[in-house]
């Protein structure tokens, strides 16, 4: 028996950047700070620049999936946003609505990253799934263990070299039980406990240096992760 619900996830956030920045960062820059969206067939519902936006896709049975941003200016270049997320999850409802949400506070925090270090530049993004092997209830943590940032709080300055991949210097900027963000001069680096929410470990690389190569990056922090797994 299929278990299909509606969901709602509702987030309210102040970001650094004028609701104009916001605006673009999602709706053109969502790879810059989560991961294209290009691809989706969504059509906006409502669409008043810079306030007030809703995208939605429809399927099957009712099935739908729709984001609500708005956006509010305050003092000083900053903008407040209302962000709900609503929809229908067909199966694991409560996993599902567990990770997404847990989600939307690590991406929203991601955004607020971009758009105070990094607003407007080009990226290049790059997407790596660890094995079926990081599945397990450690896989996070042994992640984090090789990372050496299994007790780096959001704050903490990170200096290391890592097999494969080479140096990494920068701060943590987000630390939880399930989520990981690194933040170098050039690049920011999420990390994912999707094992918690039944999924392999991933990680993604927004890449502002104006050097990226995302086959390159792929092979070698895919080569890490391999060993981690191993």
């Amino acid at each position: 028996m299929t278990d299909k619900r509606n969901f709602e996830i509702v987030y309210d956030t102040e970001l650094p950047g004028t609701p104009e920045q916001v605006w673009e960062a999602v709706t053109k820059d969502t790879p810059a700070w989560m991961f294209p969206t290009d691809q989706w067939p969504a059509v906006r519902t409502m669409d008043e620049y810079p306030t007030h936006l809703v995208s939605r896709m429809d399927g099957p049975d009712g099935w739908f999936n729709q984001l609500e941003h708005v956006l509010e200016p305050l003092d000083g270049g900053r903008a407040r946003l209302h962000y709900v997320h609503s929809g229908i999850f067909a199966d694991n409802w409560d996993e599902q609505y567990d990770g997404a949400s847990k989600h939307t506070a690590f991406y929203l925090h991601t955004l607020g990253q971009y758009l105070k270090y990094f607003g407007g530049r080009p990226v290049v993004f790059t997407d790596i799934q660890a094995p079926a092997a990081s599945q397990t209830p450690d896989g996070f943590n042994r992640l984090r263990r090789a990372l050496r940032m299994d007790g780096s709080a959001a704050g903490s300055a990170v200096e290391l070299e890592l097999d494969g991949v080479g140096k990494l210097a920068g701060e943590v900027d987000f630390s939880n039980e399930n989520f990981l963000g690194l933040r170098t001069a050039d690049t920011l680096y999420r990390f994912f406990g999707r094992n918690a929410f039944g999924a392999p470990v991933g990680m993604t690389v927004h890449d502002f240096s104006g050097r990226g190569d995302s086959e390159a990056t792929a092979r070698a922090w895919g080569g890490f992760l391999e060993k981690v797994y191993a």
